[in-house]
């Protein structure tokens, strides 16, 4: 644009120079925001279904073709920039705010996550693709300047304002205000920012009616957003007690993931969950506890690790035997612990394994620790999450396993649970390929867990696959016996070992195996 050409500048109510810091100020503060959003719709996705990678690649991908479709739209609103920036504000601060909470509500009731997440996603990057273009023409309105110039500064306060943002969402909103609450916060800032700017730079170029109906608008907006921050821990009950039969008792979220404890009417069926996956319920979870535990200990068994178990149970099975010298328990998540031994009933249901002296609790990432041990353990017992995203696919690779491995002494066993053969066979055959990779000889077994299904294990060793049996000194146990493990070796023949390849860390495949596991189930 030529000077010939340039409108005339708009009264200002400061200094061209001021001004200009407001606008770029303005962008620095609306495109911290913009990544809030960003950050925000991937957060819940991977709090919800537990796939980051793909979450992420979808939210990404899909904004960042809106803000392209968003910058061409803007084209059309050139002629009223301010009004336009204003309006456009106002409207990603409602939906960006609001986001979090629409695609929980989707989750919950409506079961339409994914729609609503693309939907979002589009919707909130064409609002961002659009404010550059207008910002760029207030900014030339403000002081007259070559577009590379201009370009230039916008750019540079949207770039740092994204650093900030970025920086801020993990450091400062989550942990002070948590997901749903912050992203309203961040959206109330981005309605007083946008709109606030425009009333007041450009309010002689307004006339009466837009800025009344801007100041109603902001009015408005700030209001739902408030009110939504007040009722926003409400809708959150509302909304996971509709993912669960059972009434809610206890639930946090830590810094790892949520945890929510149901029981049943009659209080005989207490579950835990984690991200929604069930951990154990009460009325079953001697079965497969006793068949994670007992095979391993048919041998030397004085140095036991576990890793994961932060619910006790296992311990509680391990701690049955008189002669454990001593039990190491690697748990991420301190949370869990420390429900497992406060809480009453599951306190009640481990048998108090927490306070036994023979236990050391170290919360920390169970590979990492792996990598920095050199004590040798009788006794293995790898109780983690399924492999179903990059945080947990780790702890089934072949490196994981020959960390195990080296972890063992000259006659140790490690057993591991291994998920459903019936229902994600690829997932449980490719656990003992794995195994077999990292030096490690394997047994297969799987037994009926009601509230789990079809459930399987391996046994494993250095020196050749362990004998499966129960030991001759083992407590009195409800579930297993030496019959039930010679059965538990035979598979049917339509879950019998498929051709699968082995997880690495460079090609972590189990979680592919899970995706297309439980289908139709």
């Amino acid at each position: 644009m030529t000077q010939s050409q340039a409108p005339l500048r708009p009264r200002l109510p400061v200094p061209a120079r001021a001004a200009r810091f407001l606008v770029l100020l303005a962008v620095f503060i609306c495109a911290a925001c913009g990544l809030v959003y960003e950050l925000a719709l991937v957060a819940i996705g991977s709090y919800l279904l537990g796939d980051t990678i793909t979450q992420a690649s979808v939210v990404l991908s899909v904004m960042v073709f809106a803000m392209g479709v968003g910058s061409l739209l803007s084209k059309r609103f050139q002629s009223r920039p301010a009004v336009s920036f204003a309006v456009i504000e106002g409207l990603l601060s409602l939906v960006g705010g609001f986001s979090v909470l629409l695609l929980y509500g989707a989750f919950a009731w409506f079961s339409a996550y994914q729609p609503a997440l693309v939907l979002l996603s589009f919707v909130i990057g064409v609002l961002i693709g659009m404010e550059i273009p207008l910002l760029m023409t207030l900014i030339q309105r403000i002081r007259r300047q070559e577009a590379s110039e201009a370009v230039a500064d916008l750019f540079a306060a949207d770039y740092v304002g994204g650093l900030i943002g970025g920086l801020a969402f993990p450091f400062l909103l989550l942990p002070l205000l948590g997901l749903p609450r912050g992203a309203l916060m961040v959206g109330a800032l981005n309605a007083v920012v946008g709109v606030a700017v425009v009333l007041w730079l450009f309010r002689g170029e307004l006339g009466r009616l837009a800025r009344a109906v801007l100041g109603v608008g902001l009015l408005l907006i700030v209001t739902l957003l408030g009110l939504a921050y007040l009722y926003a821990d409400q809708f959150e009950m509302d909304a996971r007690q509709a993912l669960y039969r059972d009434p809610i008792v206890h639930a946090e979220r830590s810094e790892y993931q949520e945890i929510v404890v149901t029981r049943s009417f009659d209080g005989e069926d207490v579950r835990m969950f984690l991200n929604g996956d069930l951990q154990f319920s009460t009325l079953d979870e001697y079965r497969y506890h006793e068949s994670l535990v007992h095979p391993a200990m048919a041998g030397p068994r004085g140095n036991v690790l576990v890793l994961g178990g932060g619910d006790g149970l296992a311990l509680r099975e391990i701690l049955s035997y008189d002669d454990v010298d001593a039990v190491t328990l690697v748990d991420l998540d301190p949370a869990v612990v420390a429900l497992a031994s406060s809480d009453p009933v599951i306190s009640d249901l481990n048998e108090d394994s927490f306070d036994d002296p023979r236990l050391e609790v170290v919360n920390t990432d169970a590979f990492q620790w792996l990598r920095e041990n050199r004590e040798r353990f009788d006794v293995v017992v790898a109780d983690l999450p399924d492999g179903t995203d990059v945080g947990t696919a780790k702890l089934y690779t072949v490196e994981f396993y020959s960390l195990l491995g080296r972890a063992l002494s000259e006659e140790g066993r490690v057993v591991v649970q291994a998920g459903s053969p019936f229902f994600a066979p690829e997932a449980y055959w490719g656990v003992g390929r794995s195994l077999e990779d990292a030096g490690l000889s394997a047994t297969p077994y799987n037994v009926d867990v009601p509230t789990f299904g079809n459930w399987g294990f391996y046994l494993a060793g250095a020196d050749g696959a362990p004998e499966l049996r129960v030991p001759e000194d083992a407590p009195d146990l409800r579930f297993l016996d030496d019959s039930l493990l010679a059965a538990a070796q035979v598979f049917p023949l339509d879950r019998r070992e498929p051709e699968v390849e082995e997880t690495t860390l460079m090609h972590p495949r189990v979680i592919d195996h899970h995706r297309g596991a439980w289908r139709g189930y």
